[in-house]
């Protein structure tokens, strides 16, 4: 009974054994992970190890897991524009490292490669980018710094085998003083448009009465001349033409019962 119960220990202390042993061989990667491999007698090994369950040799060799997903990173920087005008700037960076060259990372930079590389020459290349225009082109012409700034990052960027998947300026603001100025200019313009618009305003005031004196003068001209051609026969048509019109009207009202001179009264208007 001894024996057996010997024998089942032994057993299994020897499965547990080859179960430890076979455990210490293997190590998994997890989705979005890749792993290094770094051999205590031959330094860290090119191959790249994805996801699943890997082989290695126990106390040999050590996996190092590196993540290698998209990841974002914000870069926040103070520095002077052309004209000397201070600048807060922040730039947002999605960035990733290049699968196969892991072990280059890993040996020239280490497992915390972003916050080793990327703040250091982003910085730098903001301050490079920004002293090349001045504060209102920075506001006009925005676009065109990003597009620098993401060219000249992205150019570094694979030199330290990393990939930039987007880089986006999210904040630029400028100093106290400029930003006053800024908006002491706004409110000039408002201001000389607001006056532009009413010297506009009375210029096309100023036409319209022209044009209307224009047009009453050419009026007076063309009946002066029409007076001229027909003579006094105008003159005494519309003389006729209101006496009728007076001799109808009192004709029809109820307080008037007599009215000399019929339709004729007014003829002698004028006469002298």
């Amino acid at each position: 009974m001894d024996k057996a119960m010997r024998k089942l220990t032994w057993l299994g202390a020897g499965v547990a054994g080859v179960g430890a042993c076979v455990q210490s061989c293997l190590y998994n990667v997890d989705g979005g992970h890749r792993a290094v491999i770094y051999d205590y007698m031959r330094g860290v090994l090119p191959d790249v190890k994805g996801e699943g369950t890997h082989f290695r040799i126990p106390i040999l060799q050590r996996p190092i897991i590196m993540d290698a997903r998209t990841r974002p990173r914000n870069v926040h920087a103070s520095t002077p524009s052309k004209d000397l005008q201070t600048v807060n700037i922040t730039l947002r960076v999605l960035f990733r490292p290049i699968p196969e060259r892991l072990p280059q990372i890993y040996t020239q930079i280490g497992v915390n490669y972003d916050d080793v590389v990327l703040p250091s020459y982003t910085f730098e290349l903001l301050r490079a980018v920004v002293a090349q225009f001045d504060a209102s082109e920075l506001i006009t012409q925005r676009e065109i710094v990003s597009q620098q700034i993401n060219e000249l990052l992205a150019k570094r960027a694979e030199e330290s085998h990393l990939l930039l998947d987007d880089v986006s300026l999210t904040h630029l603001t400028f100093g106290k003083e400029f930003t006053h100025a800024v908006e002491l200019k706004q409110v000039a313009q408002q201001e000389a448009e607001r006056a532009r618009y009413v010297v506009e305003k009375a210029e096309q005031i100023k036409k319209a009465a022209i044009i209307s004196a224009e047009g009453d003068s050419e009026a007076a001209e063309m009946l002066s001349t029409a007076f001229q051609k027909v003579g006094d026969s105008l003159i005494e048509l519309r003389k006729l033409e209101a006496a009728e019109e007076i001799a109808d009207t009192l004709a029809a009202s109820p307080n008037i019962t007599y009215l000399p001179g019929g339709k004729n009264m007014l003829l002698n208007v004028g006469a002298r």
